[in-house]
């Protein structure tokens, strides 16, 4: 935890040792969300909302940022079209929250299409 350059409950870490080269490429691309496509179509998460919440840093959830687990998770969302891991946590909470307040298939489909950018430029991927 001592390197963590995240904030607040989230653990980030640009340069994390544990990744190997051809790992780093797959998270940059975020391949490594492919698999979650499976998680949709059996009906536990939806192309768009807010990520999947770690148990671990829900622990440490203020009262307020709780209201983001109301929502069906997402493989991608306003953070992650918004800055990604380059944003603060309360941020990615304030964007979650938003998300959860604007929902649309309009809105859904806008995030979509502002993904495929951010995966192509992996920027805030990390």
């Amino acid at each position: 935890m001592e390197q963590n350059e995240a904030d607040e409950v989230v653990f980030k870490m640009r340069n994390d040792p544990r990744i190997t080269r051809v790992g780093r490429i797959i998270r940059k691309l975020s391949i490594d969300e492919v698999p979650q496509l499976l998680n949709v179509l059996k009906g536990e998460m939806s192309l768009v909302g807010p990520r999947p919440a770690v148990p671990e840093e829900v622990a440490y959830y203020q009262f307020d940022y709780l209201q983001r687990l109301d929502a069906v998770p997402g493989i991608t969302g306003l953070q992650q079209v918004s800055g990604r891991s380059d944003l603060e946590f309360k941020r990615w909470i304030e964007l979650d929250l938003q998300y959860i307040q604007e929902q649309s298939l309009l809105k859904d489909v806008e995030i979509l299409l502002k993904t495929i950018p951010a995966v192509v430029t992996g920027k805030g991927a990390y």
